[in-house]
């Protein structure tokens, strides 16, 4: 038996593969091949469009794949959605689907749209959400440079946006977010009521989540002598606690302890201050709560 995994193709395949990378799992593939490499023998991962991957997990061609809300809601897949992953070929945050206009553009909310022109890749998701504003607009499916299409083509257009940097260098407004969308880890409804291929997707769950989690922090260790250790533990933020360790000298311990990396810059002063000596910092691969 094996598990037949769907991976992005095109944007998001770098930062997927180096997200497996990190959780465990060394991915490889060629450049013309849509067959990539897994040292997991029970994994079969095929490379597709991140687009097309809801309907066929759906259909059960795959059993579980990698892909973004917006494919989801946009194909209408009925799929289980095992857990979010919340990274993106720039960034570690959720990516966005916004109404934007042209700067001087004299729509200035949703209901301004109304009887507009919008053109967009996800049609369902746009139409979705107009219907959710009580706003009546038509709404054409655009095969790229949508960004260009304003304002002489179309009114407004739905698009894909990280910072929204693109859109401004284009002379482009964002109006509203239709979609807060990142990628999820889904599943087909039949092989998740199997019980090898759910234990298997949680799993890997578990491992690309911890790995996500990992990016973002750090481990510290250090020696404390006793007499500054409740100093020191009043300093450090931990999961839970932190770890001390006896030391061959009595009078001294080893302290470690996982914390936000955007913290150990500050908090290193603090410690060698209080007392603390040998301190490393470290980087982590997985982190499991």
């Amino acid at each position: 038996m094996s598990l037949r995994l769907g991976l992005p193709k095109g944007s998001l395949q770098q930062s997927t593969f180096e997200l497996l990378a990190r959780a465990g799992y060394q991915c490889s593939v060629g450049s013309r091949s849509y067959y990539p490499t897994l040292d997991d023998p029970d994994i079969e991962p095929v490379l597709m469009r991140a687009q097309e991957i809801p309907r066929y997990v759906a259909a059960g061609a795959l059993d579980a794949g990698l892909s973004g809300l917006d494919w989801i809601v946009e194909t209408d897949a009925d799929v289980v959605e095992v857990c979010d992953l919340v990274y993106s070929k720039a960034s570690r945050r959720p990516a966005r689907w916004v109404v934007a206009v042209a700067q001087d553009s004299a729509i200035k909310s949703p209901a301004d749209l109304q009887g507009k022109r919008i053109a967009t890749e996800v049609v369902t998701v746009t139409k979705k959400y107009l219907a959710g504003k009580g706003v009546e607009a038509e709404v054409e499916f655009s095969w790229g440079a949508t960004e260009v299409k304003v304002p002489e083509m179309v009114d407004a257009i739905v698009e894909l946006t990280e910072t929204g940097s693109s859109l401004a260098a284009n002379n482009l407004r964002i109006l509203d977010t239709v979609l807060e969308t990142s990628t999820k880890l889904i599943a087909n409804r039949e092989s998740w009521d199997d019980a090898w291929k759910k234990k298997k997707i949680e799993t890997l769950a578990m491992l690309l989540q911890g790995a996500l989690l990992a990016a973002e922090k750090v481990g510290l260790k250090m020696n404390v002598a006793r007499a500054d250790l409740e100093a020191i533990i009043a300093l450090i933020p931990a999961l839970r606690q932190p770890t001390i360790s006896a030391l061959t000298n009595d009078d001294w311990v080893a302290v470690e302890t996982v914390l936000d990396e955007r913290e150990a810059r500050d908090l290193i002063p603090e410690l060698r201050k209080a007392g603390a000596e040998g301190i490393v910092e470290y980087p982590l691969n997985k982190v499991i709560p």
